[in-house]
């Protein structure tokens, strides 16, 4: 068997969302931060994730995490998000899936009820906190990096669609919030293709018109997920369906939409501390969130959330290219 490149991974879901979790051959990634690495690695290291993600290794809803040694002190592994749509600065159900994985696997000191792991992502130290049992990983709760409201209430034209109103708020990611009656859309994956088709809209006419850009990420300029927020959601119980670029929805109930959704709750006064919030996805798998504190982001109001999910490992395999391989990136379909 001919080998052009090979590697190792642990393949896991979070609540119906995909995570392989890649533990061998991608090396030690360039760069003094994990940030850097993330930047690095998407303009010279991109022919991997296409590799892992894209079809027929992967599909149009994969998503991953290679992991990294830390570049801070006081972290235990680094992380860097790869999907479909391309690297992203923090994915929840991603760092959910990965907390798993270096627990069932045995690649951090385990340790009952609680073992403590501080991840080294691109957008801050995210802490996971995995419920341990009989050495099993039962469910995991991490602290998020500040979440914040960008803007509330605001508005966009979208070809197609007319004026929509729309919220936006950081949680890892930037989200936008839309109501989907405003599409005039039911909350059915019998409507998936169009509320695809609006989400899509949505991402790019806000990136055209007031694209939000993070004060202290660098190169996270861009909104590429649309919320759309179910009929008789409230601050307590929502359901939504997340549509993301370019052109899939989230299996889980997203950790990172999940938080953003509470920042806006709490910057309209909604939702406050120490109060459960239970995000309910399209698939109908459920994430609780939490605010825990108050803080700032670059002097923006923010606050920190906490997301509890769980995951389960899927599978470990090793991922093989042929250099005879007339798709070495995959493709997508």
């Amino acid at each position: 068997m001919r080998l052009k490149r090979m590697f190792t991974a642990v393949d896991s879901h979070t609540e119906g969302m995909p995570t392989r979790v890649i533990t061998g051959g991608v090396g030690v990634i360039p760069g003094a931060t994990m940030n850097d690495k993330r930047l690095y690695f998407m303009e010279y290291l991109d022919d991997i994730r296409l590799f892992l993600m894209n079809e027929p290794r992967g599909h149009k809803a994969m998503s991953g995490a290679i992991l990294q040694p830390s570049t801070r002190p006081d972290a235990d592994w680094g992380v860097v998000y790869i999907e479909v749509s391309g690297c992203l600065p923090m994915c929840g159900h991603g760092t959910i899936g990965v907390a798993t994985v270096l627990v069932e696997t045995g690649m951090v000191d385990v340790q009952e009820p609680v073992t403590t792991i501080r991840l080294d992502t691109p957008a801050g130290l995210v802490i996971a906190r995995v419920a341990v049992s009989d050495g099993h990983a039962d469910s995991v709760t991490i602290e998020n990096v500040p979440s914040y409201s960008v803007r509330l209430d605001d508005s966009v034209d979208v070809p197609g669609y007319g004026t929509l109103p729309y919220s936006l708020a950081f949680g890892g990611n930037f989200y936008a919030m839309v109501n989907l009656d405003a599409v005039n859309l039911s909350f059915d994956r019998a409507s998936q293709e169009e509320i695809l088709r609006a989400g899509l809209a949505i991402m790019s006419a806000i990136n055209a018109t007031n694209p939000p850009r993070h004060p202290e990420i660098d190169g996270l300029d861009h909104c590429h997920h649309v919320e759309f927020i179910a009929p008789g959601s409230t601050a307590q119980y929502s359901r939504h369906a997340m549509a993301i670029y370019p052109g899939w929805f989230d299996r889980s109930p997203c950790g990172t939409g999940t938080s953003a959704r509470m920042a806006e709750l709490w910057a309209r006064g909604e939702l406050a501390l120490d109060q459960d919030f239970v995000n309910e996805s399209f698939i109908g798998s459920k994430f609780t969130g939490r605010l825990v504190r108050e803080t700032t982001v670059a002097g923006i109001p923010a606050v920190v959330p906490t997301i509890t999910g769980r995951a389960w490992v899927t599978g470990i395999g090793q991922y093989l290219l042929d250099p005879s391989d007339p798709f070495p990136t995959g493709f997508q379909f």
